[in-house]
């Protein structure tokens, strides 16, 4: 190979090298600013009452909600998401009908079809839907491999799944606490191992 050929090879690297450093960069950047808001959307959620109400209810769609003052666990995910411009419903809708047969409802609640009202106020259409769109991280003990931003989904016991997304706010145990809504509207607690964790997860949008 010539100097002058091996130089441009070298230059074309370099660049490529480059471009992509900064491309790495920017996205995490992206990631960083997107999971910020996330988090002070959970948080602010902490400040509404919200009466903990499960009955199948009629929504719009997309966009569609229960009223304010009522949900359960996953309605404060979809509200925090939300409030930083991703629709889960809309999300799960559009993957679900396509992808039917990898979420549990045929074979947990013997439903047929996608049901735009109800598929993602569930805890494991939603496990499915971040396994497959989000990043799935590891089911640790360890209170560190658990940052800002991510969702964590447990058992309640007797098979109750049951979903939070993790803040950047600590409590005296030095571990982040939780956002999550177990039966007393939106709270921020330290509860990230007081039950089986089913599921650890992070979705930055699409």
């Amino acid at each position: 190979m010539s100097k002058a050929r091996h130089g441009l090879v070298l230059c074309t690297a370099i660049f490529v090298v480059a471009a992509l450093t900064a491309q790495t960069n920017a996205r995490s950047t992206s990631h960083a600013d997107f999971t910020r808001r996330l988090v002070a959307a959970a948080i602010e959620r902490t400040h509404h009452q919200v009466r903990y109400v499960s009955e199948y209810v009629r929504i719009p769609y997309p966009g569609g909600d229960v009223p304010s003052d009522t949900g359960v666990c996953t309605d404060e995910i979809i509200r925090a998401y939300r409030a930083v411009g991703v629709d889960l419903q809309q999300e799960v809708h559009e993957d679900m009908p396509r992808n039917f047969a990898v979420y549990p409802n045929q074979r947990r609640w013997r439903l047929a079809h996608p049901d735009s009202n109800i598929d993602h106020r569930r805890v494991p259409n939603l496990m499915v839907f971040f396994q497959r769109k989000g990043e799935t991280l590891s089911i640790t003990n360890r209170a560190s491999d658990y940052s800002p931003g991510d969702l964590v989904t447990w058992d309640l016991g007797r098979g109750v799944p049951h979903i939070g997304i993790v803040v950047d706010q600590k409590s005296a145990s030095g571990r982040y606490m939780v956002v999550h809504n177990i039966g007393e509207g939106p709270k921020m607690e330290d509860v990230l191992f007081d039950w089986k964790i089913t599921g650890h997860y992070r979705y930055y949008g699409p």
